[in-house]
């Protein structure tokens, strides 16, 4: 199977910053964005997610039973397109909804999407990461050192809490974002987002159950979000610049690719 497109796109999150366009830069590197909830919604928020598995209790066991499968698609093509969806900046991973929407939304041309994604990216992600302060669980990458991920890890990067995934709250929540956006694709949107957080297991980064509590807490913070006036009035431009991107036609390289991988079952 020809794997060009998917590891041309995986070999930007590896690379340098060179993959990504001056303005797309720009946008990860500025400074920490807007909230659209308060401080005190975030916790509420992260105060909802249950209690990680016991450790030796069987859902713990059989979590690490599905981890240890999914060594079997390590340099598969499913490996690949993990290796792209552990870019979660707004502004590079616009391009994981080009297949799902059927066209290419640029960061350059939808400034507001990126901006919207920038402060969900942020709730999204601090309600994760105080739900991860109550207690810590390893990563599979941490339990097993020699185990080998689908994207660069540090050493502390290991040892980081791996419960409720992060980047699978991101992901739900990013899903939702498009679903809402594009309600006529909402569907394959919501799909993307879900197999984002499924990426992260397929990369060993994290436990089907920090998958799945993630995945909760990503939609259930869209839900909040949504409710907003801040991101009521954000949708109706982020709106126009996706029905620009429409019109304009351009698609994605990528998506045959993107369709071979994702056919690829689960073991």
């Amino acid at each position: 199977m020809n794997r060009g497109a998917l590891i041309v796109a995986a070999a930007c999150v590896l690379a340098t910053p060179a993959c990504a366009s001056a303005p797309a830069q720009q946008a990860a590197t500025a400074a920490a964005p807007a909230s659209y909830l308060d401080h005190a919604a975030i916790q509420a928020l992260a105060d909802t997610v249950p209690p990680a598995p016991v450790e030796g209790s069987a859902a713990a066991l059989a979590d690490i039973a599905a981890s240890d499968r999914l060594r079997a698609l390590e340099d598969t093509d499913r490996w690949m397109l993990a290796t792209r969806h552990a870019e979660v900046r707004p502004a590079l991973a616009l391009s994981h909804f080009d297949c799902a929407l059927g066209f290419r939304v640029t960061a350059e041309d939808s400034p507001r999407l990126v901006s919207i994604l920038e402060r969900v990216l942020h709730d999204a992600n601090e309600a994760a990461e105080l739900a991860k302060a109550r207690a810590f669980r390893p990563r599979p990458v941490a339990t097993d050192p020699e185990r080998p991920s689908c994207q660069v890890v540090s050493a502390a990067g290991r040892a980081s809490p791996s419960y409720p995934s992060g980047s699978a709250t991101v992901g739900a929540a990013y899903g939702e974002v498009f679903a809402a956006l594009a309600p006529d694709h909402a569907a394959e949107a919501g799909r993307i987002g879900h197999e984002i957080a499924v990426s992260r297991m397929v990369c060993g980064m994290h436990y089907p159950s920090d998958v799945a509590e993630g995945e909760s807490l990503g939609r259930a913070a869209f839900r909040q979000i949504a409710a907003t006036p801040a991101f009521e009035a954000d949708a109706i431009v982020a709106r126009q610049e996706i029905a620009r991107a429409r019109l304009a036609g351009l698609t994605s390289p990528a998506c045959a690719a993107e369709r071979a991988a994702l056919a690829t079952p689960l073991p």
